[in-house]
């Protein structure tokens, strides 16, 4: 029988808790975060705006019309990723098993810890004492034998609930559960599932796994062991050496202005230039995608040499936009570095970027001191409203994954 205890630790509306922290004016009121001051797309909201009917992924405009009085914060992503790496911090005070999920979740084996702690009770509230004296906010906290049922009893009782799903309770817990409420389970599968008669857990047994597992791999017996109450995965540990690094935007829909869409891939380019430099790599091979009505469109790049140069990549960035017609609409760019190198392993004394990279060191040793992009590209003078930066779903508190 599998003993093993995790904590799924879940942040109550991360975005709109810290805005209400900061702001003590807002306690009490229904707010959206938005990227930027210009945003049109709610991020997320408060509890307050969320008894309105106020959903993640609303357009503000929406949101507006069922409730009015909604108040639009623009999102402040270098605060929220700071306060996330400080209760990362607090939790492996707990136990150095963890595996952090997401900027507000992480999951915590204490299996190995419970001959300090004794009794779970102790752990959980021990968790949440630590991260709301030391950061004035409050989690949901989900305890199960496996990471998937703990992360499901997290959402259970929010906000700041507390859920413990035992190998004897799981079934008051799971089998009433629709289907579409477990981790992974989006709306294509819930209709495939439909159709197989399953529409919540416990309809899961009436179907053999390899129903699932013929038709979606390793993501269909995976839904299958959860539903069912017999997913035991364990923690997974984030790689140390990344296959790629890569920056994108989206646009406006059928965006034309080749000068905007030049200034943002500028924009993807320092900061794709910047993270491979902090993280100590750099690379020979890029590639450059555009996203325009008829669906995605790449162009791949292989230099000479490896760099982290920002005004070379960039220089082919602008080379393949130059190559669309004026006239064709562009959704989205992305720009990413493939296979990266780690820098400096072996010297080239040819090597024609010497001048530069100390000129790019210099630079970041300055917005480093000063705060980031103190000194950047004229053309992105006026960029922070216009192109505000957002935490991507892969970030991390250490590591090439920490940028935003």
């Amino acid at each position: 029988m599998n003993k093993k205890i995790f904590i799924h630790v879940d942040m109550n509306a991360f975005f709109a808790s810290i805005e209400q922290r900061d702001f003590p004016e807002l306690l009490g009121m229904p707010i959206a975060v938005t990227n930027g001051d210009h945003g049109s797309c709610i991020i997320t909201s408060s509890y307050e705006a969320r008894a309105f009917g106020i959903k993640t992924g609303m357009r503000l405009r929406e949101g507006k019309k069922i409730c009015p009085h909604l108040i639009q914060r623009p999102s402040r992503p270098n605060v929220y990723a700071n306060t996330s790496a400080n209760i990362m911090n607090i939790l492996q005070t707990i136990t150095p098993d963890i595996q952090i999920y997401s900027v507000d979740e992480a999951f915590l084996e204490v299996t190995n810890c419970m001959r300090i702690y004794k009794d779970i009770n102790t752990i959980v509230y021990k968790i949440k004492d630590l991260i709301y004296s030391s950061e004035n906010l409050k989690c949901s906290v989900g305890v199960s034998y496996s990471k998937s049922l703990a992360k499901f009893a997290s959402k259970l009782n929010k906000p700041d609930g507390f859920t413990f799903i035992t190998r004897k309770n799981y079934h008051q817990y799971l089998d009433n559960a629709p289907i579409n409420k477990l981790c992974g389970v989006s709306k294509g599968i819930t209709r495939f599932l439909n159709i197989h008669g399953v529409y919540k857990c416990s309809d899961m047994k009436n179907i053999p796994i390899s129903i699932l597992s013929n038709r979606f791999g390793n993501i269909g017996r995976k839904i299958w062991l959860m539903a069912t109450g017999n997913d035991f995965e364990g923690l997974t540990l984030d790689p140390t050496h990344p296959k790629s690094l890569g920056h994108g935007k989206v646009l406006m829909p059928n965006t034309k202005d080749r000068y905007l869409i030049k200034k943002i891939f500028l924009k993807m380019s320092v900061k794709l230039s910047r993270r491979l430099r902090n993280s100590g790599y750099e690379s020979n091979k890029f590639l450059v995608n555009i996203k325009i009505k008829a669906g995605w469109v790449q162009k791949k790049i292989k230099l000479e040499y490896p760099t982290c140069d920002q005004f070379v990549i960039y220089s082919f960035c602008e080379l393949y936009l130059d190559m669309f017609d004026k006239n064709v609409g562009i959704y989205q760019v992305q720009v990413t570095a493939v296979n990266p190198l780690q820098k400096n392993i072996q010297t080239d004394l040819f090597d024609p970027q010497t001048e530069q990279c100390n000129y790019m060191s210099v630079v970041d040793s300055i917005n480093q001191r000063f705060g980031q992009d103190i000194v950047r590209p004229a053309r992105l003078k006026s960029d922070i409203n216009d192109s505000p930066d957002v935490i991507a779903p892969a970030w991390r508190p250490k590591g090439y994954r920490k940028s935003v």
